[in-house]
C-alpha cells in the first residue's frame, strides 16, 4: 500500500512537473541615437543576427535620433533613407521619435515614417497637419504567444514644450508631457500585456524620474542623453547604449508561462564583431560619392573642439561682417578634424543641420543677459558642456559657490556700445532672455561659409585656445 502510494506521488509529481509552465527567454535588442553613423551598421547586423541564430524570441527596438549627422546619408539625392533602407532590410520591430527626426520638417518626417517597415509609436506628440501623421502611442507585439507591449516617448524639455530644435519644425504640433502620457498608457496597457517596455527619447535624468513614480514597466529603452547606462530603479531596468552605434543593447527578459521572473542587460560593443559583408558592401556604394570625397581645401594643423568651434564663431562674423560671431558648442558637431584634405563629407558631419546665419545688435548688458540665462538654465546644467556660446570675443562667466551664473565679464569690450553680432539661426530662434535689436536670418548657410573659407582661404591653421572660461567669485 505504501508502495503504491509513493508511486502515485511520483506519477503526480512527474505529471505536473511535465505540465508546469515552462521558461522562456525574450531578446529585445535596441539602439539610440545612431545619428546617421551607418558606417557601423554592418557589425550592428552581424550582432543582431548571431542573436537571432541563437535566441527564439528576438526583437529589435530604436529609441530615436536615427538620421542627421552624416553626409553620406544626409546630402543623397533622398535624404535618410540610406538609414532607413538599412533598418528595413535588418527587420526592426519598433522605433520611437527622436528630436532630430523633425530636423528637416514635418512633411520629411511624414515621408520618412511611410517608408519604415516597422512600428514607430509615441505617446507624446498630437497632430492636427496633414504633412505629419498622428502616430499611435503604443504598439502590441505577439511574439511566440507572449504579448509585448512597447509605449514610446520623445522629450518637450528643452523647447520647451517641444523637443530640442527649431521652433518652426513644430507648428501646429503639440508635445504633452512625456512623463503623464508614458502613465497614462501604462495604466491602459499593463492588463493587456505579458511584458510591458517603454521606449524613450527623454534622456536617462528624465527616465529616471519617471521610474521614481511608475512602476508598471519591466524595462525602459532610452535614449537622447548619449550615456551608457544600466540601472535598477524602482524594480524597472533603466538602459540606454551611449550613441552612434558604437554598442548595441542586449535585454533578457525570463518568463514562465507569461509571467516575467527576471530581466537582465548587457551592454556589447559592436567592434568585437566582424561586418556583415553584404551590409558592408550596401554602405561601401553610399561612402562611394565623389563630390563628397573630393577636398575643398585645407587644415594646417589639427583642430580640436575648441579650434572647430572658433573657427565656426570666426567664420559666422566674417561673413555677416560682424564685430562679434557666437556659436552654440551643441551645434559643432565634431570633436576635431585632422591636420590635411577637408571633403565637403566633413564639412556635412560638422554642420549637418542646414543652419542659417542671424545677425542682430546687442550690448555687453544683452550678451550678459544671454549667457547667464543659458548657463543657468536647468537643461543646460545636465549637458556635457556648461559653456554654451563660442564667442570670437573673450569673456568669463562668475559663478557663486553653488556654480550658478552671477556675472559675465567682456575684458574687451565697453559697456553701453552696441555691437553687431552674428550667430546660428539655432540661437536667433530659440535661445531664452534673448534680448537685441535689428535681428534678421540672413539666408546664408552656415555650411556654405565654412566650405568657402576652405576653398579660398586654406591651408586653414586651427586656433585651439579657448576664448571663455569659468571663474568662482
Amino acid at each position: 500500500m505504501k508502495k503504491m502510494f509513493r508511486t502515485l506521488l511520483i506519477v503526480v509529481a512527474a505529471v505536473a512537473a511535465a505540465c508546469a509552465p515552462r521558461e522562456r527567454t525574450l531578446v529585445v535588442l535596441s539602439t539610440n541615437d545612431m545619428h546617421a553613423k551607418i558606417q557601423n551598421f554592418p557589425r550592428l547586423a552581424a550582432a543582431v543576427e548571431a542573436c537571432r541564430d541563437t535566441a527564439q524570441l528576438v526583437l529589435l527596438v530604436d529609441a530615436g535620433d536615427r538620421w542627421t549627422g552624416n553626409a553620406y546619408v544626409d546630402k543623397t539625392p533622398a535624404p535618410g533613407m540610406p538609414m532607413i533602407a538599412l533598418m528595413n532590410r535588418l527587420g526592426y520591430d519598433v522605433g520611437t521619435l527622436g528630436n532630430h527626426e523633425f530636423d528637416h520638417g514635418q512633411a520629411f518626417l511624414g515621408r520618412m515614417i511611410d517608408s519604415m517597415d516597422f512600428e514607430v509609436v509615441c505617446a507624446n506628440v498630437v497632430s492636427d497637419t496633414c504633412t505629419f501623421p498622428q502616430l499611435p502611442p503604443y504598439v502590441v507585439i505577439e511574439e511566440g504567444g507572449i504579448r509585448i507591449g512597447f509605449i514610446g516617448v520623445v522629450t518637450n524639455y528643452e523647447g520647451p514644450g517641444h523637443p530640442a530644435g527649431n521652433a518652426a519644425s513644430f507648428k501646429g504640433l503639440e508635445f504633452p508631457d512625456p512623463q503623464q502620457m508614458a502613465m497614462k498608457y501604462a495604466a491602459e496597457l499593463r492588463p493587456k500585456v505579458d511584458v510591458l517596455v517603454l521606449v524613450s527619447h527623454m534622456g536617462d535624468d528624465r527616465d529616471a524620474e519617471l521610474l521614481g513614480k511608475e512602476t508598471r514597466f519591466d524595462v525602459v529603452i532610452g535614449g537622447h542623453t548619449h550615456v551608457e547606462i544600466d540601472s535598477l530603479i524602482n524594480g524597472t531596468l533603466l538602459t540606454q547604449t551611449g550613441k552612434y552605434l558604437n554598442n548595441v543593447g542586449v535585454t533578457e527578459i525570463k518568463l514562465r508561462g507569461k509571467k516575467v521572473e527576471s530581466v537582465g542587460y548587457r551592454l556589447v560593443p559592436l567592434a568585437g564583431y566582424a561586418p556583415d559583408p553584404l551590409y558592408q558592401a550596401e554602405v561601401d556604394r553610399y561612402y562611394a560619392d565623389p563630390v563628397l570625397n573630393k577636398p575643398v581645401g585645407e587644415f594646417a594643423g589639427t583642430a580640436d573642439k575648441w579650434g572647430v568651434a572658433n573657427w565656426m564663431a570666426e567664420a559666422v562674423a566674417d561673413e555677416a561682417d560682424a564685430d562679434i560671431g557666437m556659436y552654440h558648442i551643441g551645434g559643432v558637431r565634431l570633436d576635431s578634424i585632422r591636420k590635411g584634405g577637408v571633403g565637403m563629407a566633413k564639412i556635412y558631419d560638422l554642420e549637418p543641420f542646414g543652419t542659417e546665419i542671424a545677425v542682430m545688435r546687442m550690448t555687453p548688458a544683452d550678451m550678459r543677459r544671454m549667457i547667464v540665462s543659458k548657463y543657468n538654465d536647468e537643461e543646460n546644467r545636465k549637458e556635457a558642456h556648461r559653456i554654451d556660446l563660442i564667442s570670437t570675443t573673450p569673456y568669463v562667466i562668475v559663478t557663486d559657490a553653488a556654480d550658478n551664473a552671477v556675472d559675465v565679464r567682456f575684458p574687451k569690450l565697453r559697456e553701453g556700445k552696441v555691437y553687431e553680432v552674428a550667430v546660428s539661426d539655432y540661437v536667433y530662434k530659440n535661445y531664452n532672455d534673448l534680448n537685441y535689436t535689428d535681428g534678421k536670418l540672413t539666408g546664408t548657410t552656415v555650411a556654405g561659409v565654412l566650405l568657402e573659407e576652405l576653398q579660398e582661404d586654406g591651408p586653414l591653421t586651427p586656433d585651439n585656445k579657448p576664448r571663455q572660461e569659468i571663474r568662482r567669485k
